[in-house]
């Protein structure tokens, strides 16, 4: 499964200058919740417009259930994504839990071995789906060390999709083995950018639509912000995804994404930890692309996302 490595357009970016906090995501000491850079203050205007597009926010501070949503607030498990139709409310993985403190912000979902279940959000007004141009940004935090904390094998810490990781989908993903690459993938219908049924190292522009960190930042003790915008999905004109790490967009986007997204709403989901060992918090989603300087007044929100809703 996904086992390859070619090149053609990527984007390769040098470790970003982070803050080094003493600490371990694993174990008992806990990642103090700093922020690399020098936090400004996010104005009531900045505010505001965030508010205005948020659909989605779980913080893991009350629950496993999100904070608030436009549509379902409830997690789900299911023992596979194949078997999504047996899903059930809560976490059904004793190896994931709410970890009180341990968060960005507050607690956070901890996840202490690689994680095979289907553990989602439903997606429909959450993820505000759309059949014609289709724009949005994702946005959460990880603590991990992606070396030494994740387990042998591709792991996506978030897949938002209604089939596969090839299907109608948008994901971030760390590679099979270390040195580890940082990469988010966007892809529509299968049978649109791939009739032929070929395998990803055997596709020629499978990596095309690829934005690669070749070292990305993650340390243990340490946040990382995570934000993914996508806008123009679903139009003749083609889409375009920019993916941001703490605050900063990476030079390359994934653009020329001109195959229909067709989901049926009732199985997309917003999918947590596949295959992810590690801590998992804040995660927010907004109904348009936002700005760079939005992501950075995201980046910096005192308090976090809880800040955006009542």
């Amino acid at each position: 499964m996904r086992a390859f490595i070619r090149r053609s357009r990527l984007t390769s970016v040098a470790t970003l200058p982070l803050v080094v906090l003493l600490s371990d995501c694993s174990g008992g000491v806990q990642p103090e919740p700093g922020v690399a850079g020098s936090p400004t203050e996010t104005s009531v205007d900045a505010v505001d417009a965030l508010a205005e597009v948020l659909t989605f926010h779980a913080s893991f501070d009350d629950g496993i259930d999100a904070d608030w949503a436009l549509g379902d607030r409830q997690i789900y498990t299911a023992p596979s994504y194949a078997e999504q139709d047996q899903a059930v409310p809560g976490i059904g993985n004793p190896s994931v839990a709410v970890a009180p403190g341990a968060g960005r912000f507050g607690a956070a979902l901890r996840f202490t071995a690689r994680n095979r279940h289907a553990i989602f959000y439903k997606a429909g007004a959450n993820v505000g789906y759309a059949s014609e141009n289709w724009s949005g940004t994702v946005s959460f935090w990880l603590s991990l060390d992606p070396a030494t904390d994740l387990e042998p094998g591709f792991c996506d810490p978030i897949q938002i999709t209604d089939a596969a990781y090839n299907d109608a989908a948008i994901w971030v993903d760390f590679t099979a083995e270390n040195p580890r690459q940082f990469r988010l993938g966007l892809f529509g219908d299968l049978d649109a950018w791939n009739p032929d049924g070929l395998l990803p190292d055997e596709h020629p522009g499978f990596l095309d639509r690829l934005v690669i960190v070749d070292e990305p930042p993650f340390e243990t003790g340490q946040w990382t912000h995570v934000v993914i915008t996508y806008s123009g999905l679903n139009t003749q004109m083609g889409g375009v995804a920019t993916l941001y790490l703490d605050g900063d967009p990476l030079p390359n986007a994934a653009d020329g994404i001109d195959e229909p997204f067709t989901w049926d709403s009732a199985r997309g989901a917003i999918r947590l930890g596949v295959n992810y060992v590690g801590l998992f918090d804040e995660l927010a989603l907004f109904s348009r692309a936002l700005t760079d300087e939005e992501v950075r007044d995201l980046h910096v929100l005192e308090g976090g996302v809880a800040t955006l809703h009542p």
